[in-house]
């Protein structure tokens, strides 16, 4: 892992789109994994600006989301599809038809979660994915207990994950969704590189955990210890549990930025 913590979301989604347009600049039809949430958001509106200022082009991107919810309806505007189209894919120039997603409405929800996996290697794997995190250290919509080899499957979510996204619910937690269509463990440690992001105290236990602490199904996130191309990108508060924060800020000074 290389570890930056940074002062501002801004400086986050600054150095975030720095990375993709590297993998734009070495592979212009380069394959995305995209993330919902609202912290890959600023690095969505920056890839927006740096999109209008002609320093990137998606016109032959494919994009992979990480999860959909199961129970909404297909036109509800907190599906995951819908986010990621409102925020990126229908502002820059990405072709109809090329920015996938877990279908969470089809008759077999678990052949449809193995065909999207499938898909995903048809498409020659994602070159480069953005990964958030919860408070409970899931990835993805992989909860805490799961397979750390777990390919696209149904899943279930827990109270935690529910009460975390009910702020995009006005607050109810009955019309938080209680299962999902996620990329397995297995398949997001596939994509061959990740960007990372994790901002607020909130998230502060879970990325210490990540970075810290053992590889363990108890916090999901951990497994990518073992990934060799992560780039974590966090906040002074998201970071405010890290024992080695000194050391990590040391590195980035001298060799981060640059890398």
């Amino acid at each position: 892992m290389r570890i930056a913590i940074l002062p501002s979301e801004q400086e986050i989604a600054r150095v975030a789109a720095d990375r993709i347009c590297r993998v734009y600049r070495d592979k212009p039809d380069f394959v995305l994994g995209l993330a919902t949430g609202s912290s890959p958001l600023p690095l969505y509106a920056e890839l927006v600006r740096r999109y209008e200022a002609g320093l990137i082009s998606f016109a032959r991107v494919r994009s992979f989301n990480l999860d959909e919810y199961v129970g909404l309806p297909r036109d509800h505007v907190e599906g995951y599809a819908n986010f990621i189209h409102r925020h990126l894919v229908d502002l820059v120039d990405m072709p109809e038809g090329a920015a996938h997603g877990p279908d969470g409405w089809c008759e077999d929800l678990e052949a449809g979660a193995a065909a999207y996996d499938q898909a995903i290697r048809d498409a020659g794997g994602i070159d480069i994915q953005v990964l958030g995190i919860g408070s409970d250290g899931h990835i993805g919509f992989n909860e805490p207990g799961g397979s750390l080899a777990s390919r696209t499957h149904v899943g279930v979510l827990t109270d935690q994950t529910r009460r975390d996204n009910a702020r995009f619910f006005d607050g109810d937690l009955d019309a938080v969704p209680t299962h999902c269509v996620t990329q397995g463990l297995g398949t997001i440690m596939d994509s061959r590189a990740h960007v990372f992001i994790a901002t607020g105290e909130g998230k502060a236990q879970a990325v210490a955990e990540m970075i810290e602490g053992g590889i363990s199904a108890r916090w999901p996130a951990s497994v990518l210890q073992s990934h060799p191309d992560v780039l974590v990108l966090i906040d002074e508060a998201a970071a405010s549990k890290l024992e080695l924060a000194d050391f990590y800020r040391e590195v980035w000074e001298k060799e981060g930025a640059s890398a």
